[in-house]
């Protein structure tokens, strides 16, 4: 009985002695400590481990693996406090470590110190684990090796029994530093030694203007942090805007604003969002406000200017019935004109330019753009807006041809997807300047730079302009396409039948219309078409009985021909 005595105090005095040999900063360093509990999309809990700050502001760092799948996560500090995880700043999944920010209300977090220099191969080491008491215990040991890695971190061999509730626990040097992360040991000896990776190394990651796509970072659910620039930011909030819900990118404006507030960019995109779902007056008060801040706090007024004039004409061409306050294309133009004052660039006057335009102030706006259509910024679009313009004022047809074929000149052949449209434009200008087999090369254009990729429509213009061209072979050839496309579609049966006639192939026209009143029954202009056939083929009593029926279902066009044909 009394050697147990004996044996009881001699370990209560060593347990003393081992504490009391602790370094002083061990209790302090401590409440840096805090752990750490994940949870899933049904917020049930998915892991939970250790982690530790690095700042005041509430940047810590942990494993990875902790996070991976979690759609939220909190921690708990030495004081039993709860906080949670608010943004996650960088990951490596190879090395399995995060970065991110804890939420601490304004308080400052009791952080560690990182070392700036890499501790030894035989240095001794302490790991300081999680605790909710006031203590000095730690678990010590020596650097076994120091692996280098991405030519200034390392990776660490230690010689420290690592048990799962020290993973990620902080690394500290003699002098109190925090050095690198516990990680688990793997292999064969995992009683005697352990790894650890850099500190710095996890304080190196972040999130840059591409994260957003990051696979690593995609497998948290948890708010990303922007990047640390603004221009990587504002990328960053490009490659956002088309991947997340409104509300998510709601959020993600207000942390832009938040991190960047003298950043005009901000403003103007939320401005743009709040107008795209504004829904009373209110909401578009907050339109304004954004606005008014983003013309303040920007660097160059002119831009500010122009994108608050381009929002007021967006919102006016979008709904025209629905006024609010001052707003008016006459405010817009105000606007723009203001940027004009501060910078003249091309693009504000191609802005002043639509303005007029939708002001139907069609002399003003075709001077614009042919102010544009002098400078830099001349491109298809901008000679387009010409072309449409002269068109609008009734100018003469060769005149918005010429503009036309100075929009196509701008693109290079073989033509692609891009010029497709200004393509069918320019065939609609040369039909009205009455060159057919121009508007021909522009449908043939118009067919391979969309790849073949056309529908019934386009077939049935293109048989308009091969009529025109004479080119009756193929007028044919593309009303068949049309009515294989759209069998539904009688105006494309009665135009075949008109090619067919116009011929001589009566009897083939005659088929054709067979079928459509297959079709429809009561399809009067097919009757009429028959007695046109029908004339042409001598069967004088047939027209007369085709025509006939064609009144009685209400042709309006068939009085004439009876009066002609049928005494």
């Amino acid at each position: 009985m009394k050697k147990k005595i004996f044996l009881l105090f001699t370990l209560c005095l060593l347990a003393q002695w081992s504490v009391a040999q602790a370094p002083k900063w061990v209790e302090k360093a401590k409440r840096a400590v805090f752990s750490v509990v994940t949870y899933d999309q049904n917020d049930k809990i998915l892991n939970t481990g250790n982690g530790f700050f690095v700042t005041e502001d509430g940047i810590a760092l942990s494993d990875y693996s902790l996070f991976k799948g979690a759609q939220r996560a909190v921690v708990m500090n030495s004081e039993g406090v709860q906080m949670p995880v608010v943004s996650i700043m960088g990951a490596n999944d190879m090395y399995d470590v995060i970065k991110f920010r804890v939420g601490i209300s304004g308080k400052k977090a009791p952080a560690l110190t990182l070392s700036t220099v890499a501790p030894a191969v035989g240095a001794n080491v302490f790991v300081l684990l999680y605790s909710t008491q006031k203590d000095r215990s730690y678990t010590a040991g020596q650097i076994k090796e120091a692996d280098k890695f991405s030519e200034k971190y390392y990776y660490y061999t230690l010689n420290v029994q690592l048990k799962d509730k020290m993973v990620s626990c902080p690394v500290m040097t003699e002098e109190g530093n925090v050095f690198a992360l516990a990680q688990k040991a793997s292999g064969k000896d995992t009683a005697t030694i352990c790894y650890a990776v850099d500190a710095n190394f996890v304080m190196s990651q972040g999130v840059t203007a591409f994260s957003f796509n990051d696979a690593t970072l995609k497998n948290i659910g948890i708010k990303k942090a922007l990047p640390d620039t603004e221009e990587q930011a504002l990328v960053f909030l490009f490659m956002a805007s088309s991947q997340l819900s409104p509300e998510q990118y709601f959020q993600l404006l207000d942390d832009f604003i938040a991190e960047y507030p003298q950043s005009a960019d901000g403003y103007i995109r939320r401005a743009t969002l709040r107008i795209n779902q504004s829904k009373d007056d209110a909401s578009m008060d907050k339109v304004v406000a954004d606005m008014d801040k983003a013309v303040n706090v920007a660097r160059n007024k002119d831009d500010a200017y122009y994108n608050r004039a381009k929002l007021i004409y967006s919102y006016m061409l979008e709904h025209p019935e629905k006024v609010y306050k001052d707003w008016s294309y006459d405010k817009a133009l105000e606007e723009i004109r203001k940027a004009i004052a501060v910078q003249n660039l091309p693009v504000y006057v191609q802005t002043e330019g639509d303005i007029l335009f939708a002001k139907q102030d069609y002399p003003a706006a075709l001077a614009c753009y042919e102010k544009v259509n002098q400078s830099e910024l001349a491109s298809p679009a901008t000679f387009f807006s010409a072309a449409k313009t002269k068109e609008v004022m009734q100018a003469p047809a060769e005149e918005v041809l010429a503009l036309m074929d100075s929009c196509i000149v701008r693109f290079n052949e073989p033509y692609t997807t891009e010029a497709a449209p200004y393509l069918l434009e320019r065939a609609q200008a040369r039909m009205n300047a009455d060159q057919a087999r121009g508007v021909m090369l522009d449908y043939d254009a118009y067919y391979k730079a969309v790849n073949g990729q056309v529908n019934d429509v386009f077939y049935y213009y293109r048989e308009q302009a091969a009529v025109k061209a004479k080119q009756f072979q193929r007028a044919l050839n593309d009303m068949e396409k049309a009515i294989e496309l759209n069998p539904a579609d009688l105006t494309y049966r009665a135009e075949l039948a008109v090619v067919n006639i116009r011929v001589g192939r009566n009897e083939e026209a005659l088929k054709v219309l067979q079928d459509a009143l297959a079709v429809d029954p009561k399809y009067a202009e097919a009757y009429r078409l028959m007695g046109i056939a029908q004339v042409q083929m001598k069967k004088n009593q047939e027209a007369c009985e085709s025509f006939g029926k064609a009144k009685e279902l209400g042709d309006p066009n068939v009085d004439e021909l009876i009066k002609k044909h049928c005494k």
